[in-house]
Order: C-alpha cells, then structure tokens, then sequence
C-alpha cells in the first residue's frame, strides 16, 4: 500500500481541487482530509458520515462554584486573564498552564481533558474517507493530522486498499510535518507567484528532509509565464520531476459551485489533462510493482 500526500507551500494553490481530480481517478483507495485547519475536501466530494469522534487535547481549566471561596488567587496568579470576576474560566483565554490549580487553596480549580474537535468516518461516491474539523482557536492540529492519518490508514488496511490520498495542510509548519513522515511521495503544486515560488523551495526542503521523494503540478501557469520558467528550471536544477502543468479557467470554479471534480465536470478538457498527470503519478508512485 502506497500513500501519496498533496501539498502546497501556501495556501490557495490548488490543492484541494487536485486532490478531488486524483480521487475521481484512483481506484481502491483511501482518502485522508488532513488540512484540518481549513478542511474543504468534503464541500466537493460530499462524504455522508458514518462515525463522528471527539478529539481531545491538552487541558483547560474549571472552576466548581460550590467549592469556590472567591479568595482571588487563581485570578492573581493566571497570567492569560482567563478568570473572570465571578470566578469563571474563559476557554479562549485558558492555556491549560495548571496555576490555577496549583494556587487553590481548596481544590475548586481543576484540570480537565480539552475537547478540541472532531473526526469522521465517512463515505464518498469515490471510497472511504477520513476526515477532522479542528474547533475555531484550538491547538495541536498536528496531533489532529496524525489521528486522521492513523485512522485512514487502519481503514487502508481492512479495505486491502492500494492507496492512501491524502490532501495535506499548507506551509511548512507542524500540520505538514505530521502529514509527510512516511509517506511514499509528495505532489506539491505550485501557482506562478514569487510567494509560491519560495514556499515551494521550503516544501522541498521538508520533503527531502524527511526522505520523501517530490513531484510538481504548476498550476494557474498561464498567469505568470516568467515565474513558470522559474519554477521548470529550479525543478530541474534540483532533479524534481514536474507531473503537469494545468492552465487558469474558470471551469475549476464552476465545478467547484456544482460540487463536482474537474474530471467528472470536465473530462474531456481539465479532466484528460489530470489523467495525463495521474499516469505520471503512479508511474512513479508504483515504480516498485513494474
């Protein structure tokens, strides 16, 4: 079983619509949402949930009013301001540092678990599909990205499925990090921008820290042709094979309005275009089987 991660330097690239295509045209397989900041994958491939999980991390603070004596010290001591005048804890404030238990002289100020959000176990018109909503504000989505991961792969492997495609986070930062380790390849896609320009040199430089090998979509490349040139020659200064180069149009937004993938809104224009670069993919991806 192979998995394949599709990322991106910077958000607004195109990732999620590459890996909706890809989903349309990879049979048995699993599919992994782990943008969990920002998940958008379900609003084209519609999944119906089969499992909703509550995904705890950290702590936060509470208060129990019946014990509460009022003598100020959890308030003095926090330093986030999270202890209102009544003697509540305000969860956006909370650090889950622990002071306030620490100083109560009566034990009303406790730690407990912190519900952060959710994942699903879901179903979609191209196969099994696990995927999470981090709460607005909360943390550790890398512990997030790492549980849908798991999952997925658990799923993977009781479906005796071939792939796992996982739309990764964008960045460099602890969601990507999360998401690449031991994967088997990294698509990254990149627009003709100097901002996605340099954010792609980063993504290599996690991707080849981490052992995985890289391959690149230029997307939009119509826009810029002098960055798209930019970005061939640095690809092939540093021997990363380039998988397709897919235009700007506006068909991509009205797929997206409809709910659909370009391969299936398109598939005699973009959708050709995306299986052309699909073959190029598993050529790579599944060197090994050839």
């Amino acid at each position: 079983m192979k998995e394949l991660v599709v990322i991106s330097g910077k958000g607004g690239t195109g990732k999620t619509t590459v890996t909706a295509a890809l989903a349309a045209l990879t049979p048995n397989k699993v599919l992994a949402d782990c943008d969990v900041d920002a998940a958008d994958l379900h609003l084209i491939l519609d999944p119906t949930v089969g499992r909703t999980v509550d995904f705890y991390s950290g702590e936060i603070a509470t208060i129990d009013p019946d014990a509460c004596t009022q003598c100020g010290l959890c308030a003095e001591h926090c330093r986030y301001d999270a202890i209102t005048e009544d003697f509540t804890v305000q969860k956006e404030h909370c650090e889950g540092c622990g002071v306030c238990a620490f100083v109560c002289p009566v034990q009303a100020a406790t730690m407990q678990e912190r519900m952060c959000g959710y994942w699903y176990d879901s179903t979609t018109r191209f196969g099994h599909m696990v995927h999470a909503n981090l709460g607005i504000g909360e943390e550790n989505s890398g512990k997030l990205v790492t549980t849908v991961r798991k999952e997925a792969r658990a799923t993977a492997e009781k479906l005796s499925a071939d792939l796992i495609l996982t739309d990764g986070p964008p960045g460099v930062g602890c969601p990507v990090i999360a998401s690449l380790g031991g994967t088997d390849l990294t698509l990254a896609v990149a627009e003709p921008t100097l901002s996605a320009l340099h954010d792609l040199k980063r993504v290599y430089k996690l991707s080849r820290h981490f052992k995985v090998p890289m391959m690149v979509i230029i997307n939009k490349a119509d826009i810029n042709a002098a960055i798209v040139e930019e970005i061939k020659c640095w690809c092939e200064e540093y021997d990363v094979e380039i998988a397709g180069v897919l235009p700007y149009d506006q068909v991509v937004t009205t797929a997206q309005i409809h709910g659909k993938s370009i391969v299936e809104y398109d598939p005699d224009g973009l959708g050709l275009t995306m299986r052309t670069i699909w073959d190029n993919v598993s050529r790579r991806l599944f060197a090994d089987k050839a």
